[in-house]
């Protein structure tokens, strides 16, 4: 199931496929082309360099379109199997089965420049190692069925029983019951998409058993359904609005299934049993490969017997650099491992960290992983929630590798461990191969006895972190150890949750590691036996969650600068209590029984107080407060007890910000500020302490200014008035990195016009003398287009020897087939020149809802391009046509007399 590996590591990667190109009308290269279109794959449409490449792509891809063409006819008639050729130009066969994952779960992201766009948040794409992504299915043309933009409201009951080929697509079915399919037994192909189809009948296809091919894509599907059909090869529930990727146990019937589309933007996550019904257990080297620059892959499976798929996989992620690897599942229980499953760690140059998951871990096999990892540059292995088995009489046993003196670790994380056996796991191990340890983690082990002179002797060893283990102070502090070396790096102890008992002896303890600085002792059973004395290297102490009380004072450093104390069970908080801390900078007494602060509160380096979740309800007669000298700042709304009347915040940076948190009971304020401003028994008014008002005050004024403003701006249009400063702005920005991107280009005309009919007055008595008069060049129909040849090619030559491609957009615009074919080939010609040469002129307003489908792609543009729209006021128009001239100019490309827009009806 080597699917999840992309799946959880959530990996993107951008494929475009592009079909070939029509040069004749003759059904014979027709023909040809067909052929050609399966196999030209991965070829994105700026590498179609000729001008008849990319005109016979437009002309083709024209074609597939618009169902109604006539040039269908002939491509049905000399090609039975053309569908499934236009499945193949999707995707096609052996060249990705060669360059991708054969059986991974990809995310494929369709960008805004490609031709084949699908907006949804991701598509996912399943490949089988065999597959060939086109059906078999061999169908002639009387038993095909065309039903699609037909309006349909269920599947009809009249269709041939010979049926082959059925197109149900861009209808309105919004259901299919268990019988509509059922007297359609040689059913191949079937296209039900966009339909707004949601529920599917589990037994809809269990007759169709030859059924191959089914496209149930853009419709309003809430789960993946589940199909009663084997034998379907080429499946796409894409474009769909389920929550999850769930698949139903009908998959493990689909053996036969090697093309799987699925995508909803309502789908947020893919977890890792979604795709289990698959069953996927090949791999083919060399796959993972191609995803250069990976960083991070996670390993959703199981490798037991298949450690030659886990070689391959760390060869293909040594040459992507991929610098961490997480196993999750990687060994099942009881699994026989009778080689050694990390020969391949050996010498990798990238691979910095291995994790492993929710795993199996048996002492033999932890042995030959310590053998390779002391042979790669490996600097961090890290084993969560694993279960430990001893099947070696000796333990793990590992006392170096012949020629190398130290691995690179410097991180080793053991945490969550559940032993098989109830005994004590055996190590033998050579510690002097660890040496470059930095950060050892053993927590969650049932560690019980900590190990004489062993891991206390690393010499590089900064942290270490025994927490959630059965320790206590014999088990740390063994007696039968000698403590020749002890810890002579470290700096961070972390013992909470053990079962340490005696505070005073762990302070005396505290002394041996002489650069011990964070200690914590967090949720254990401490008490106080004595006298604590506590080493002054030792800066930072949590004692959190031991309830120990009140008594806690009298065990305290006077070196500490953060001290946790929260639920302790402490009620009070003293003036005594402070002085014994007199460089605490971080306090923390949450969630205690606290009732009050002492009026005399003070400590001098004191940044972070915590005292929430208390029992706080007065600071007991405090009158002068002195907050001089620390970093203060205001936050909020100032509430001072009415006892207070004298303080002290100088040199605090505040400014004349103080003077919004004063209390009218002051009677006395001292502040200075950067500038060393006094102020002596001020008396704000309430103005200055009520921020309600200041917050009223501030409303009205923006209010006022935003009337002012406005009004003005409403009465004159200010708003179309920007625009056109908007399209302005991008044109002459534009000019210069157009000059540099067209080169030596040089262009027959300024502009093409593409228009209706209908509008061909306004075209003639405003557009175009007011272009030529200007010195503008455009195409006239009648002069410029060749008699005789296509109407396609006459409109593609206009296209490709203009400057611009200039539309007038109207009602009559959108109504129009040819309009269509124009705004279909310039907006390709500008993809593949990467310029923008389409200009768009609304004459009148269009409401979103009146575009036909085929005009989605209009409608996308509007949303992402500025336009130019006719004013209906005179003074608006000399703006509007200085911004059309401005873009219409580029005399450096011009060279010969225009073209005037082909007139479509």
């Amino acid at each position: 199931m080597f699917y999840q590996t992309v799946v959880a590591s959530t990996l993107f990667y951008a494929v475009v496929c592009w079909g070939g190109s029509i040069k004749k009308k003759d059904a014979s290269r027709l023909d040809k082309l067909v052929s050609k279109a399966g196999s030209i794959v991965g070829m994105e449409l700026d590498s179609l360099t000729s001008v008849a490449e990319r005109r016979a792509l437009s002309r083709l891809l024209s074609i597939m379109e618009n169902p109604l063409h006539p040039l269908n006819s002939i491509i049905s008639r000399q090609k039975s199997s053309f569908s499934d050729r236009l499945l193949s130009l999707s995707c096609s066969t052996d060249r990705l089965r060669r360059s991708f994952l054969p059986q991974t779960i990809f995310f494929f992201l369709f960008f805004s420049r490609m031709h084949l766009a699908i907006w949804t948040y991701g598509i996912l794409i399943l490949t089988s190692e065999a597959a060939k992504y086109t059906s078999r299915c061999r169908y002639p043309i009387q038993h095909r069925v065309d039903r699609s933009n037909t309006n349909l409201t269920r599947v009809p009951s009249s269709l041939p029983p010979d049926t082959q080929y059925l197109d149900l697509s861009h209808n309105n079915i919004s259901m299919i019951e268990s019988g509509d399919m059922i007297g359609l037994p040689k059913l191949c192909v079937l296209k039900l998409s966009h339909n707004g189809l949601m529920r599917i009948s589990s037994s809809t296809f269990l007759n169709n058993t030859e059924l191959q091919v089914l496209d149930l894509s853009y419709n309003a599907l809430d789960i993946i359904p589940d199909l009663g059909s084997p034998m379907i090869k080429i499946l796409d529930l894409s474009g769909n609005l389920y929550e999850n990727y769930t698949l139903g146990s009908s998959f493990k019937k689909m053996t036969s299934l090697q093309f799987l589309a699925l995508g909803s933007h309502k789908a947020r996550f893919i977890k890792t049993s979604d795709f289990l019904p698959l069953n996927l257990v090949q791999y083919e080297n060399g796959s993972i490969a191609q995803l250069v620059n990976l960083k991070e892959i996670t390993l959703v499976m199981s490798f037991c017997e298949k450690f030659h798929f886990f070689g391959a996989i760390l060869r293909d992620l040594d040459e992507t650099g991929c610098q961490q690897i997480n196993l999750v599942k990687f060994l099942p229980e009881q699994c026989n491992v009778s080689v050694d499953p990390f020969v391949e760690l050996k010498n990798k140059r990238a691979l910095a960290n291995l994790i492993f998951l929710d795993t199996w871990f048996n002492s033999s096999v932890m042995s030959k992983l310590l053998w390779n990892v002391a042979q790669s540059p490996l600097q961090m292995i890290n084993f969560s929630n694993i279960t430990f088995s001893q099947d070696s009489p000796d333990g793990v046993q590992f006392n170096g590798v012949p020629g190398f003196n130290q691995t690179s670790l410097r991180m080793l994380i053991i945490e969550n461990v559940l032993h098989y056996q109830y005994n004590y796991p055996k190590f033998n191990i050579s510690v002097s191969f660890f040496y470059q340890l930095v950060y050892l983690k053993f927590s969650g082990t049932g560690m019980n006895i900590f190990p004489c002179d062993l891991i206390s002797s690393l010499p590089a060893l900064e942290v270490l972190d025994l927490s959630d283990n059965l320790l206590n102070e014999d088990g740390f502090w063994w007696s039968l150890c000698t403590f020749t070396h002890v810890f002579p790096s470290l700096k961070q102890l972390y013992l909470n949750n053990n079962r340490f008992i005696n505070l005073a002896s762990i302070s005396k303890n505290a002394h041996v590691i002489k650069g011990l600085q964070v200690l914590d002792l967090a949720s254990n059973s401490l008490a106080l036996q004595g006298k604590c004395s506590w080493p002054s290297h030792l800066t930072n102490l949590s004692l959190s969650n031991n309830n120990l009380g009140n008594s806690v004072f009298s065990c305290l450093s006077p070196y500490l600068k953060s001290l946790n104390l929260s639920k302790m069970g402490i009620t009070y908080i003293t003036y005594e209590v402070l002085v014994q801390l007199p460089n605490i900078t971080h306090l923390y007494l949450s969630s205690n029984n606290i009732n009050s602060l002492p009026g005399d509160l003070r400590a001098p380096y004191l940044q972070v107080l915590h005292v929430d979740q208390n029992i706080i309800s007065l600071i007991k007669h405090i009158e002068t407060l002195d907050l001089s000298f620390n970093s203060l700042l205001l936050g909020g709304k100032c509430t001072w007890p009415s006892t207070l009347t004298r303080i002290s915040l100088s040199n605090n940076n505040l400014g004349n910000s103080v003077f919004s948190c004063l209390s009218p009971y002051f009677r006395s304020v001292f502040h200075v500020d950067l500038n060393a401003i006094n102020v002596i028994g001020s008396s704000p008014g309430k103005v200055g302490c009520e921020t309600w008002i200041q917050a009223f005050i501030g409303v009205i004024f923006l209010l006022g200014i935003s009337l002012a403003i406005g009004v003005p701006f409403y009465k004159f249009d200010g708003l179309w008035y920007l625009k056109m400063l908007w399209v302005w702005i991008r044109v002459k920005r534009r000019s210069s990195k157009e000059t540099e991107r067209l080169g030596n280009a040089n262009f027959l005309y300024h502009a093409f016009i593409s228009y209706s009919q209908h509008d061909f007055l306004w075209v003639e008595n405003y557009l175009v003398p007011n272009l030529e008069k200007a010195g503008l060049k455009i195409c006239i129909h009648q002069r410029d287009f060749v008699p005789g040849d296509w109407i396609i090619d006459n409109i593609i030559n206009c296209v490709e020897n203009s400057y611009k491609t200039l539309f007038v957009l109207s009602k009559n615009f959108v109504k129009s087939e040819w309009c269509n074919y124009e705004l279909f080939f310039a907006q390709h010609r500008a993809l593949s020149i990467k310029q923008d040469s389409l200009v768009f002129i609304l004459l009148e307003p269009i409401p979103s809802d009146s575009l036909p489908k085929k005009f989605l792609k209009l409608r996308t543009l509007l949303q992402k391009q500025t336009y130019l729209e006719w004013p209906g006021e005179g003074r608006k128009k000399q703006v509007f046509w200085a911004s059309l001239k401005r873009m219409l100019q580029d005399n450096q490309h011009i060279s010969l007399n225009i073209c005037w827009g082909f007139i479509h009806k």
